[in-house]
């Protein structure tokens, strides 16, 4: 059976830093685009974050650039994402996704293959 499992939510104080996983079981992660996208309370699913298969490319929305790092361990069939000066407003259930259709990464929810069920991650003091 194909899955991604987020690991690494959490509870962290504003500033504060947490380093989420994605981890693919049943299938090899080399060969697929992995999205981070983020559900805050009340609020539609929005895309953080992509990485490609092969290519060194990366994506970024604007709320997270320059906070956010997204980078993928093939060899461990992972992708993560560091997140770093965290907000209040970071607050939400994190899924990773992936699709293989594209060139390369898009954000797009309606295009992904596979979801995880996610992590929750709450930035409070």
């Amino acid at each position: 059976q194909l899955q991604l499992v987020e690991s690494g939510g959490g509870l962290v104080q504003p500033g504060g830093s947490l380093r989420l996983s994605c981890a693919a079981s049943g299938f090899a992660l080399d060969n697929w685009h992995i999205g981070w996208f983020r559900q805050a309370p009340g609020k539609e699913r929005e895309g953080l974050s992509c990485i490609s298969s092969k290519d060194p490319y990366t994506y970024y929305t604007d709320s997270v650039k320059g906070r956010f790092t997204i980078s993928r361990d093939n060899a461990k069939s992972s992708v993560y994402l560091q997140m770093n000066s965290l907000k209040p407003e970071d607050t939400g259930v994190y899924y990773c996704a992936a699709e293989a259709r594209n060139r390369l990464c898009v954000l797009d929810s309606d295009g992904m293959d596979y979801w995880g069920k996610g992590t929750m991650v709450t930035v409070s003091s």
